[in-house]
């Protein structure tokens, strides 16, 4: 088994791709407003993946300051729209504030608020190519129901926070965010309809790809 790598090398990795001046922006919002984003590394992954699939359409459940949804975006087509939900709309307000100023157009990022078990059941079956999860940990495992709904065949669903500060990993953490985290992960392992990685970057970037399967005759 190889050696896990050291915190300089794991640092490096996280920084391989560096962030400009309209993400450092939205950070510093999400400090202003107690919102913790995602790290370059997981946006950099989520980048990657979204320009991979070519993606066209996307949802992302928990905008925060704008931080993920701007990664995304950036990996899209230059069609391709982001539908982003956040409870908090004030949060909202400063993600339109970042994509403005990264020269997004406004109609590429629908902006929804309210709960996402709320707002999911009434978007489109099978019409979006990737779906980021980074809402409540405790209905981590609705969000994937949701996603196999919502992902047409081949798109990719992600997790973050899929370590959880390390608590994942250790069986004798037992609170409720850790326990449904854990009890995503086997889900989602066993589930013959996704081919899954996690990824240690970040806090943990849990991804499953839809499997393709041909109609019924």
């Amino acid at each position: 088994m190889t050696a896990p790598i050291s915190t300089t090398s794991w640092t490096y990795a996280e920084e391989f791709v560096g962030e400009d001046d309209v993400l450092r922006a939205a950070r510093e919002r999400a400090q202003e407003v107690g919102v913790v984003p995602i790290g370059s590394g997981v946006g950099a992954a989520l980048r990657f993946l979204a320009a991979v699939l070519d993606a066209r359409a996307a949802v992302e459940i928990g905008t925060g300051t704008g931080v993920s949804g701007l990664w995304i975006l950036r990996g899209m087509r230059p069609d391709g729209v982001l539908t982003t939900v956040d409870v908090e709309a004030e949060h909202q307000r400063l993600a339109k504030k970042a994509f403005s100023e990264a020269g997004i157009a406004s109609n590429r990022a629908r902006t929804i608020p309210g709960s996402a078990l709320d707002v999911l059941p009434r978007l489109t079956d099978g019409h979006y190519d990737i779906v980021f999860c980074d809402g409540d940990k405790r209905e981590y495992s609705a969000y994937l129901k949701e996603a196999l709904r919502l992902l047409r065949p081949g798109g990719v669903v992600c997790f973050d926070n899929a370590l959880w500060h390390d608590r994942v990993a250790d069986p004798a953490q037992r609170d409720d965010q850790t326990v449904a985290i854990r009890e995503l992960g086997k889900a989602v392992a066993e589930n013959e309809a996704l081919v899954p990685v996690l990824l240690p970057v970040g806090d943990g970037l849990l991804c499953a790809k839809k499997v393709w399967a041909p109609e019924a005759d």
